[in-house]
């Protein structure tokens, strides 16, 4: 029998307030929902006075509001902070939540904010490299360490890592081109992909994982579905038919859905679905 589908509901992170995140999340909590997801950016792509929230202090906030939902970065920058510093807040955040953190990571696409933030942000193939070594480099701090690694980007001398986070947070690379997928095959403990993208995406991840001896059994594929600027829930496969759409994705080769709400409307659409999933 095939694992249950997860469904996490990807919330609005813009022009809205911790208040309304905590509310909505905890309505979706009670309506059975797996997880909710929140992206890592500082700065709208609109309107830059629109207040934005932050990834890692909005979910270690949740963490205290809610008791079974799950809790994923979606996705972490890599470029955003140094590895080792992530993998300390992971750990921290996964003892604060009773293990419900979900640490998607991927490479970075927005090169104005980085530019107004003076954050780095090299050329793809460099912030790939980047994120292989940074996961290689928290798994090895999530062993406690001390650990000592060469690196021409994260290198560790001696440094030790406690607590060590129990259990250790399952890293979901989040890619959605060919190189990513294989990335995603090779070092990730799952991968999101946008849906559109999954059946033509699927065979270059799982012949990465073949080519590393990895079992499909091992990893999770969560399909993601965006909504365009204006467009709602209503109407939606996953408010409509929400069992029977889980089931032909799961069919195409997924193990969750990652399903986005920016607004109110669309939680209470999701919330009275709940019962038909």
């Amino acid at each position: 029998m095939p694992a249950p589908f997860s469904t996490f509901v990807n919330l609005r992170a813009i022009g809205v307030s911790y208040a309304w995140f905590r509310e909505q999340s905890r309505r979706l909590e009670a309506a059975g929902y797996d997880g909710v997801a929140i992206w890592d950016h500082f700065v709208s792509r609109g309107v830059r006075r629109d207040p934005v929230l932050e990834c890692w202090t909005t979910l270690a906030a949740l963490a205290g509001s809610t008791s079974t939902l799950r809790l994923m970065t979606f996705v972490l920058n890599v470029m955003n902070r140094p590895p080792s510093v992530a993998a300390r807040m992971a750990a921290t955040l996964q003892e604060a939540s009773g293990g419900r953190l979900v640490l998607g990571i991927g490479i970075g696409g927005h090169p104005a904010e980085h530019l107004a933030y003076g954050i780095p942000f090299p050329a793809a193939p460099e912030r790939v490299a980047r994120l292989e070594e940074a996961v290689a480099v928290m798994r090895a701090l999530w062993t406690g360490g001390p650990v000592t690694r060469d690196s021409p980007f994260y290198p560790l001398a001696g440094a030790h890592a406690f607590p060590i986070p129990q259990p250790v947070p399952a890293v979901i690379v989040g890619a959605e081109s060919v190189p990513g997928a294989a990335l995603a095959g090779r070092i990730g403990d799952g991968w999101t992909v946008p849906a559109g993208l999954l059946a033509e995406r699927l065979p270059v991840y799982l012949e990465a994982l073949a080519g590393r001896g990895r079992d499909r059994t091992e990893v999770s594929i969560l399909a993601a579905f965006d909504l365009a600027k204006g467009e709602s829930l209503a109407g939606s496969p996953w408010v409509e038919d929400p069992a029977g759409t889980a089931s032909r994705w799961q069919a195409t080769g997924a193990d969750g859905a990652v399903v986005a709400a920016r607004t109110t409307d669309d939680v209470d659409l999701l919330v009275e679905a709940a019962g038909r999933r």
